[in-house]
């Protein structure tokens, strides 16, 4: 039995008409009586009654119609799901992140997402960062919103959102008038710090401490940012956060952004200080960063990830510059001082 043959006794069950069911389906008569012919042959039933002047459903053709109908709606179901799918309107996304995230501005792109895309279902998965990678390769994740770019041809990453890394002080400390602070001049300072094991973005604000000088005193560590900002705001310890999370807890915390290293450098006049932080730790602006990027898997061409990729990628660059942004209102009289 062919599609053709069942489209074909459909329209001629709609028509009763040789001659209108043939001009509608752009075919001659002759072909459509074969096909219709040899559709009955299969069945082992006549699908219509036949005269000179008339041609009407048979018992058998009554029987069979709802079925053809349901055989060409699923089809026609069946074909506009792969042309949605293929297009991007349709599908399943994966999304990695980790916990702090869901405080930045991402949740305002999913709400825009869902509207704008609404039989995409995305499900999004709080992990620790160390996990984000080895989830992507494995195929467990589609892409993830991270601190830690990587591109290594396997997986590719693009920028998001800069956003500097500034310290955060307990209520009441000595510093906190200081609007801008050497990285060095923490170097007595207990520390809340993102637990090392749990993302390389802590391993990168590890070694920052450490070409600046010094290894940080470790205190408490915490998995992630809003746990450290609390115990700052406790007392426990100062803590290096991105601009766009301390700026969440300006109410409870100090925030000093951190002068660049040549600049901190050149105001310790020392040349333990004059180490350079690493290249890929400064953004544009110079500053040690948590740079949010969103990574994914660089062969993997699904048409519901690479949409919701490039609609992400499209809405991020409508965001105010957080780094800009982060680093004048730290820099602001009066700003964050508890």
């Amino acid at each position: 039995m062919e599609l053709r043959q069942i489209r074909y006794f459909t329209v001629l069950a709609d028509e009763l008409s040789f001659t209108r069911a043939a001009r509608r389906l752009h075919v001659s008569q002759p072909p459509l009586s074969f096909q219709i012919a040899s559709l009955e042959a299969e069945l082992g039933a006549r699908l219509f009654d036949r005269t000179s002047r008339s041609v009407a459903l048979s018992a058998a053709g009554q029987a069979f119609l709802p079925h053809a109908q349901a055989v060409l709606a699923r089809l026609d179901e069946a074909r506009s799901h792969v042309t949605r799918v293929a297009s991007g309107l349709q599908g399943r996304v994966q999304v990695g992140l980790a916990g702090s995230h869901f405080l930045g501005p991402f949740p305002q792109f999913i709400q825009q997402f869902r509207l704008q895309r609404p039989e995409v279902e995305v499900a999004l998965n709080e992990m620790k960062p160390s996990d984000h990678l080895q989830a992507l390769r494995d195929g467990q994740l589609d892409l993830c919103v991270s601190r830690n770019p990587l591109n290594d041809g396997q997986i590719s990453a693009a920028l998001l959102w800069r956003d500097p890394v500034v310290v955060a002080l307990p209520p009441g400390h000595r510093l906190a008038s200081r609007s801008q602070l050497g990285l060095a001049e923490l170097h007595d300072e207990d520390f809340v710090f993102l637990r090392l094991d749990s993302s390389p973005f802590a391993m990168r604000l590890f070694d920052a401490c450490v070409q600046a000088g010094f290894a940080p005193r470790i205190v408490q560590q915490v998995v992630e940012v809003p746990a450290a900002l609390n115990l700052v705001a406790a007392g426990l310890g100062v803590a290096l956060v991105p601009a766009s999370m301390a700026m969440l807890r300006a109410d409870a915390v100090g925030i000093c952004s951190l002068l660049e290293p040549a600049r901190a450098a050149g105001a310790a006049g020392t040349a333990r200080r004059t180490r350079k932080v690493a290249g890929s730790d400064l953004n544009v602006h110079g500053h040690l960063n948590g740079d949010v990027y969103v990574l994914w898997r660089t062969e993997d061409a699904a048409p519901a990830v690479s949409q919701f990729k490039n609609l992400l990628l499209d809405w991020a660059a409508t965001l105010p510059d957080f780094a800009r942004q982060g680093v004048d209102q730290a820099n602001a009289p009066g700003f964050s001082r508890p």
